[in-house]
């Protein structure tokens, strides 16, 4: 019997020394378990989203060096775990030393050298290079290798061989995280091992996939699919070990939420780790001449749930009574979004909050649901009285959303105070306009608009009030923007869109609003967030034509606009004005969005169609981009976030000749 450990650790970016301890610690504690084999994430030691730290020769030379501490830690242990691995020979095609993303493994003190390898240790093939992964710019592929040593990079790939007490073997095929991510790839790294296997009449007793794959909203469910399929494929059982953590590229802060998982060979799911949590969990592996069956009411195992072979196989497996007996499959449903949501927001805060040492928050409440929402969730991961709620009015705020504010701050036990702004609005206007500017076409008088004077309250409130508050209790203050907002650019360069994080800057309002309701319910277990906030009809209320008492409210239709908008950046194939035209014309739009109402609900002719389509598309390709550029980092849930996720260019917003013929059929038609 093999007694593996799913080595699910915190890793820390860019702190070697700090993840060396945490490797050492979890071999330690290994060891206690008297566990054979200790499986460690992908790049243990450097952690992966750390930028251009790579082009740092002293940073990647102290990751080899702690790599070779690990290794010298082996005595009485096998361990799998994830490094640079350095040639300093070469260099990469940017001219730097040339570096690898690896897989090492090590026993006893000595490194074990895979089959076929011209490194000891194992290269990854596939490098991602989409979203936040850019590893082609630091990493040489095995499929670079093969071609200047002018052999198969199959030939390349082998196995790792271990051979446990009472010279028990035990193979693995090794995978780093893409490895296994091989849908669209032209070559796989999975079966080509599986056929080397077959070949060479050597077999894998399991697949090993060592990862850093930052959370985001369906990649587990996937995963599943991909991974369970793979297994009963090839009915071998597969190990997916993830680390846990919080990673950023500047502006896309990422939660690791682990979740690391085993396969059988049928493809079910036999261990689960919790999301968020660093542990060391023990699996054992017995061959199948050594195992029983044991029946379970809930999920049972029979002869078509699982692969029978007469030959003997390594099977997870538990101990009952002394006896190893088939483990059992567990129940694997995904959390409601709305949870995973929470669960990504509420570890993201926190872990953000103790990297950077802030213990004081400042956060602007109107008494509109976005302030709300973000004053609840900062509330889970700080104590109430480090939280400063600051309502700052004019004479456009209502008394419903002053005392909701109020309300809020009661509730949830925070630090409350209102500073009003109108005095200093007036005083900036009226400052404004009594400036007179000379020039080579004599003087100019200066006249704030209407519109002006609504982004003076909201410069005022971040930029003076909200930033010096923050300075002055020895905090930050927030971003309260959702992504509805940050599409369009509804929010105020310098005002609004400023704050030291935007923790909700990657949810749609629909998923603000769920939130909301799920902190209540939930979380809190009472009504935290007042039920007025989640009832009122959201309004910026910085002008007289934005008075929530008669009705007046922001200039969206949030159900139909958050699906717009989503079309515009989350799907693989982002959509233009062009694909949104075609498809309504041909009845086609409703479930392209899944939109809940026909399209005539929102819209009464084609021609009100389209000057929506054009407003929100000039405003998402135009001044909306600089804002999002100059916005605060958010933490990525969905599976494209603004940030260093969505990379953007300021252009001017484009219309395809397809487009304008489409338009003009449809006005004529009306």
């Amino acid at each position: 019997m093999i007694r593996i450990g799913m080595g699910q650790i915190e890793i820390t970016p860019g702190n070697p020394r700090k993840n060396r301890d945490i490797i050492l610690q979890a071999i330690e504690y290994a060891k206690a378990l008297r566990l054979d084999l200790l499986i460690l994430p992908e790049l243990a030691l450097s952690g992966y989203l750390i930028g251009d730290v790579w082009d740092q020769p002293a940073f990647v030379n102290e990751c080899v060096a702690m790599g070779e501490t690990i290794i010298k830690s082996t005595d009485n242990i096998a361990v799998i775990f994830g490094n640079v691995g350095l040639d300093p020979d070469k260099t990469n095609f940017d001219g730097r030393p040339r570096k690898f993303n690896a897989i090492f493994a090590a026993q006893n003190g000595e490194l074990i050298t895979p089959q076929e390898s011209p490194y000891p240790f194992i290269i990854k093939t596939l490098n991602p290079n989409y979203r936040f992964f850019n590893e082609a710019r630091y990493f040489t592929p095995l499929p670079t290798v093969a071609q200047e040593l002018h052999r198969p990079v199959e030939e390349l790939l082998g196995l790792l061989p271990f051979t446990f007490k009472n010279g028990e073997m035990f193979n693995v095929a090794p995978l780093l995280c893409e490895d296994s991510w091989d849908e669209n790839y032209s070559f796989s790294p999975t079966t080509t091992l599986a056929d080397k296997s077959t070949i060479q009449d050597v077999p894998i007793d399991a697949f090993i996939n060592i990862s850093a794959s930052p959370f985001t909203l369906g990649k587990n469910e996937r995963r599943h699919r991909l991974f369970s399929e793979r297994a009963k494929e090839l009915e071998t059982p597969v190990f997916y070990i993830n680390s846990v953590g919080l990673q950023n590229n500047g502006k896309s802060i990422c939660t690791f939420d682990g979740q690391s998982t085993v396969y059988n060979q049928a493809g079910q799911v036999v261990a689960q780790l919790p999301a968020y949590e660093a542990t060391v969990q023990p699996v054992l592996m017995a061959k199948t001449s050594e195992a029983t069956t044991v029946e379970n009411a809930d999920s049972p195992i029979t002869e078509n749930s699982r692969n029978v072979t007469t030959e003997a196989r390594y099977e997870v497996v538990d101990l009952y009574d002394n006896q190893t007996v088939i483990k059992t499959p567990v129940k694997s449903e995904a959390p409601l979004e709305v949870a995973q949501i929470y669960r990504a927001l509420h570890y993201g805060l926190k872990s953000f909050l103790k990297q950077t040492g802030i213990k004081k928050i400042v956060i602007g409440v109107s008494g509109g649901i976005d302030s709300a929402l973000n004053a609840a969730l900062y509330a889970t991961v700080l104590d109430p009285s480090q939280i400063y709620l600051v309502n700052m009015p004019t004479r456009f705020n209502s008394t419903p959303t002053k005392d909701l504010a109020a309300q809020l701050a009661k509730n949830l036990g925070c630090q409350y105070a209102v500073c009003p702004v109108e005095d200093s609005l007036t005083l900036t206007v009226n400052q404004f306009e009594s400036l007179t500017f000379e020039g080579p076409n004599g003087s100019e008088q200066v006249k704030v608009s209407s519109f002006v004077k609504e982004n003076i309250q909201a410069r005022d409130r971040s930029a003076r009030i909200l930033a010096g508050l923050a300075a002055s209790v020895g905090g930050a203050f927030t971003c309260n923007g959702n992504k509805t907002e940050f599409t369009i650019g509804y929010a105020t360069l310098y005002g609004d869109l400023a704050g030291f994080l935007a923790a909700s800057g990657d949810l749609w309002k629909y998923q603000v609003y769920d939130l909301a309701n799920y902190l209540n319910r939930e979380i809190f277990k009472r009504e935290v967030i007042p039920q007025g906030t989640i009832d009122i009809i959201p309004s910026a209320e910085l002008s007289e034509n934005q008075d929530i008492t008669k009705g007046q409210g922001d200039p969206l239709q949030y159900e139909y606009h958050d699906r717009l908008f989503k079309s515009f950046i989350e799907p693989w194939n982002r959509m233009t004005p062009e694909d949104l035209l075609l498809a309504y014309k041909e009845n086609r739009l409703e479930a392209i969005l899944n939109l809940p109402k026909p399209i005539s609900h929102y819209f009464d002719s084609a021609s009100d169609f389209i000057a929506d389509l054009e407003r929100w598309w000039n405003s998402f390709a135009g001044l909306a981009v600089a804002k999002r550029i100059q916005s605060p980092p958010i933490i990525v849930v969905s599976r494209r976030a603004y940030g260093g996720d969505l990379l953007e260019s300021q252009m001017a917003p484009y219309y395809t000749e397809k487009y304008f013929e489409l338009k003009e059929e449809l006005l004529q038609l009306q």
